[in-house]
């Protein structure tokens, strides 16, 4: 990642999202050549020179006070995964370089949460690291998150230890967009989260890959990244389109593991006594049966995926994709 461009497109892409009139400053009718504000209101904003904003929007972040950085994010009204994502992009800009970005060692998932997916019957739980790939999964996400560990094999198989990752499925299988009815909207969280792990992860050269992967390989992806958008992901409802159990509405939660540095567990469940509920139930029936497989399985590339289930998934294909929109 090249760091002063991220830093200048970042603030430059927040400054044109800030109006004169959400700032407070009056604009008497005059025709602006900016959308947004101009570099000098927010630095007046900010309580600094115009030419020293200048800098900071040219990359130049370098030995920046945090004070400074924060006085800049109010004026520019960020919110707080944009406001950790200005701080990630200085604290690593103070860094020290490195002339090679190091491949990391492949993370695997340690068997105390391991046996913990397992123990989860009822809901559907996941482990992936902030590339999206996923690390590990129990029976009922491998039997919800199907159409994405079988893209990962069918595109994989020249590729050994590739993981599963649903950022390649989201953007490459095109039939993501059957499989998530809100695919926009997923999609441009999954780039937001991917953009703020650069911020975060700058040298980590899998994710560098990812990202050059999915920007020569989709234009969807290349026109979402270049709005250099941010997301902090907790809670929320996703909606799927299951091949096998139709239509589901359910709950996330997510859980960042402290022993386990850029892990974090993903659970899905379905409110009681609600068509999802049954179709949860279900799925959770279809995937105990044979071939049954365990989450403790074979590990594969260095993690604790399971193998793939040999049941074809039935369903249509069709892509329901739409050209995502960018206010």
């Amino acid at each position: 990642m090249d760091r002063n461009n991220d830093i200048r497109e970042f603030l430059i892409s927040r400054r044109a999202k800030i109006s004169p009139g959400q700032a407070g400053i009056p604009s008497y009718g005059e025709l602006r050549r900016v959308p947004g504000l101009r570099r000098e209101e927010v630095a007046q904003l900010a309580g600094v020179s115009t030419d020293y904003y200048t800098r900071l929007e040219r990359g130049s972040i370098r030995g920046v006070s945090d004070s400074v950085l924060e006085a800049v994010a109010s004026a520019l009204q960020l919110d707080e995964a944009e406001r950790t994502h200005l701080m990630d992009l200085a604290r690593t800009a103070n860094a020290p370089s490195r002339r090679t970005p190091r491949r990391p060692a492949q993370q695997r998932v340690r068997p105390g949460v391991l046996r913990l997916l397992d123990g989860m019957t009822g809901v559907v739980a996941l482990v992936q690291n902030g590339r999206s790939d996923v690390l590990a999964a129990n029976l009922l996400a491998r039997g919800l998150y199907g159409p994405v560990f079988n893209f990962a094999g069918a595109s994989g198989q020249s590729i050994p230890g590739r993981l599963p990752n649903q950022a390649r499925y989201l953007f490459l299988d095109p039939g993501a967009g059957d499989f998530y009815p809100d695919w926009p909207a997923i999609a441009a969280t999954t780039v937001a989260m991917l953009r703020s792990e650069s911020g975060r992860n700058p040298h980590d050269r899998e994710l560098n890959e990812l990202v050059g992967e999915l920007t020569t390989r989709s234009g969807l992806f290349a026109a979402l990244w270049a709005g250099h958008d941010v997301r902090i992901h907790t809670t929320g409802t996703k909606r799927f389109h299951h091949p096998v159990a139709g239509d589901l509405s359910l709950q996330f939660e997510t859980l960042h593991l402290p022993g386990d540095e850029g892990q974090t567990l993903f659970t899905f469940t379905a409110e009681p006594d609600s068509a999802s509920a049954n179709a949860l139930a279900f799925l959770a029936s279809w995937a105990a049966s044979p071939p049954a497989t365990s989450t403790t399985g074979g590990p594969a590339g260095g993690s604790s995926v399971p193998e793939t289930r040999s049941h074809e998934q039935p369903g249509a294909r069709n892509s329901r994709k739409t050209e995502p929109t960018h206010d």
